[in-house]
């Protein structure tokens, strides 16, 4: 389980650093503050997933368990950062009538990511939830957010390249700041929750990341 678990982290650092250079490099040739967001967004989650993975690869208990509580803090704060981002984002898009620029790499790009991180996403939610390791799951909501945003990048894209609706980026992407606040918070305050709850475990809450209705979760 756990190294499988490594697994999907690798290849999540992996991917997000090819994703962070290429939004980039595209994002600055065509002018993209929405493209140039994404791939910051990137490293936001390379620097989460490489904490995590370091996580799972201490064997001392009481240490690895101190440091659960850090690195879900410290992924509470990195889910802040993203809100703010976010609203910067926005709030530049609004008032400089500039959204989403063309541009068929970062449309690309988008739907690879909108295809392949949700299913990566849900594989760690289930890992997590069987190990009742939270510094996954929080981790997998923040790739979870960054699938989000990868499919408001791409409707952004696409509406500003057909349509010439530059403010559609921008606002689907502040649809997604409340549950970051949340995500946020909750994570931060976990450092002080020392009897935290065992993860849910069903598959039609999608382990968690729905509000879980079922009596009993083992499934």
């Amino acid at each position: 389980m756990l190294n499988f678990a490594r697994l999907l982290l690798l290849v999540t650092i992996i991917y997000n650093v090819v994703e962070g250079v290429i939004a980039l490099w595209s994002g600055v040739a065509a002018r993209s503050i929405a493209l140039v967001a994404f791939g910051a967004d990137s490293y936001i989650e390379v620097a989460a997933a490489s904490l995590v993975l370091w996580r799972i690869g201490i064997e001392d208990s009481e240490y690895a368990e101190a440091m659960e509580h850090r690195i879900v803090r410290f992924i509470g704060y990195t889910f802040l950062i993203l809100s703010a981002a976010i609203v910067f984002r926005a709030v530049w898009a609004f008032t400089e009538q500039a959204g989403a620029e063309e541009s068929m790499v970062g449309i690309v790009l988008a739907l690879v990511s909108v295809m392949f991180m949700p299913l990566i996403a849900l594989w760690k939610l289930r890992i997590a939830a069987k190990g009742n390791l939270h510094s996954i799951a929080i981790e997998a909501k923040e790739t979870i957010a960054c699938s989000y945003l990868s499919l408001t990048l791409l409707i952004g894209l696409v509406a500003n390249a057909a349509l010439g609706w530059w403010w559609l980026d921008a606002a689907t992407a502040l649809l997604l700041v409340p549950w970051l606040l949340r995500e946020g918070v909750e994570g931060i305050r976990g450092e002080e929750c020392h009897d935290e709850p065992q993860l849910c475990s069903c598959r039609f809450c999608l382990f968690g990341l729905k509000t879980c209705n079922a009596v009993c979760c083992a499934f």
